[in-house]
């Protein structure tokens, strides 16, 4: 395993990460979460990543009874939550969703409570919101930091100027600014990290930590034919993930896609994957997982970076700008 520095900060995170969304209390149960997590560690991996809204809350509770469980020393480990959505799904009332320092405090001590630790590595705005005044959020995060509740806050899904807008108030009032990025990165959705970001990891030091690098499953080639009955394409609630991946076009790129990893001798999920890496914005990818087999696979992109040289990153340009100079046969 390689390790990057989050950005400017003196953080260093595992170039792959393991995070719950999706998978864990939907898919995954504490036995699979712990022999997941434990091979995740046992190979290197640092960062574990999860949200309050992850499940509405059951995420977190497990990731915390596995770190109870597996009682690896805190200072060997990262652990994040993110907090805007809430948890109590239909049920919220007003002040429980948002960032208002009031939500952002309270969800805080929730989500030490759920993942039983003391201190949040990373605690990560999951959305911008345009009701609460920045100011206000800046001053909220800084607070939270200073009192020792978390180390590094940080951003996700914001553009870039909200970003910036953050540093500037945390400029003018000597606050602490947002040091990290949580953007969607994979090799269909590129818009963040490669057009609307860079200026910002250039100007204040940012680092990034990218997620579903392969597209919700899409990139693993599995959906090609059918949707695999308990795959995250087929769970309840999850047809916008379908209408946004299951398109003609994108299905042709991923046909391609599979044929050169052919060639090349590795999986198409390991390529997809190293690709993220290749990106020197990115500091870690997050790797989501519901079997052993599964998660091994993907830690295969560690030995796949070496392989993309720049012929090969110019050939998975050409197929993703649909060039029809790549040949097939």
């Amino acid at each position: 395993m390689d390790y990057r520095k989050m950005g400017r900060s003196g953080l260093e995170l595992s170039i792959l990460s393991f995070g719950s969304w999706v998978t864990f209390h939907q898919q995954v149960d504490d036995r699979l979460a712990d022999e997941l997590m434990g091979i995740a560690y046992d190979r290197g991996i640092n960062f574990f990543d999860n949200a309050e809204v992850y499940a509405l809350g059951e995420s977190e509770k497990m990731m915390g009874r596995v770190l109870k469980k597996k009682n690896w020393e805190r200072s060997s480990y990262v652990v994040s939550s993110k907090a805007f959505f809430g948890w109590r799904g239909d049920k919220d009332k007003p002040n429980q969703t948002g960032l208002s320092r009031k939500h952002l405090t309270e969800a805080c001590h929730e989500a030490l409570e759920r993942l039983q630790v003391d201190y949040l590595d990373l605690y990560f705005c999951h959305r911008p919101d345009p009701t609460v005044p920045i100011e206000e959020v800046v001053w909220t995060m800084d607070i939270l930091i200073r009192q020792g509740k978390v180390l590094y806050w940080g951003t996700s899904h914001w553009s870039a100027g909200d970003i910036m807008e953050a540093h500037r108030v945390a400029r003018q009032y000597n606050l602490i600014p947002p040091v990290v990025e949580q953007p969607q990165y994979n090799m269909l959705e590129r818009y963040k990290m490669e057009l609307d970001l860079p200026p910002v990891f250039q100007h204040t030091g940012m680092g990034a930590t990218v997620w579903s690098p392969l597209a919700g499953g899409f990139l693993t080639g599995k959906y090609l034919d059918e949707i695999p009955e308990g795959s995250r394409l087929s769970l309840e609630g999850f047809d916008w993930l379908r209408k946004r991946w299951l398109q003609k076009q994108k299905i042709e790129k991923v046909k391609k896609l599979s044929k050169l990893a052919e060639r090349m001798g590795v999986s198409l999920p390991s390529l997809a994957i190293a690709w993220t890496l290749a990106n020197p914005n990115v500091t870690t990818t997050i790797l989501g997982a519901t079997r052993k087999e599964q998660l091994l696979e993907n830690l295969k992109a560690l030995e796949v970076v070496s392989l993309l040289t720049p012929k090969t990153l110019q050939q998975i340009e050409g197929i993703l700008q649909n060039k029809p100079d790549f040949d097939l046969a």
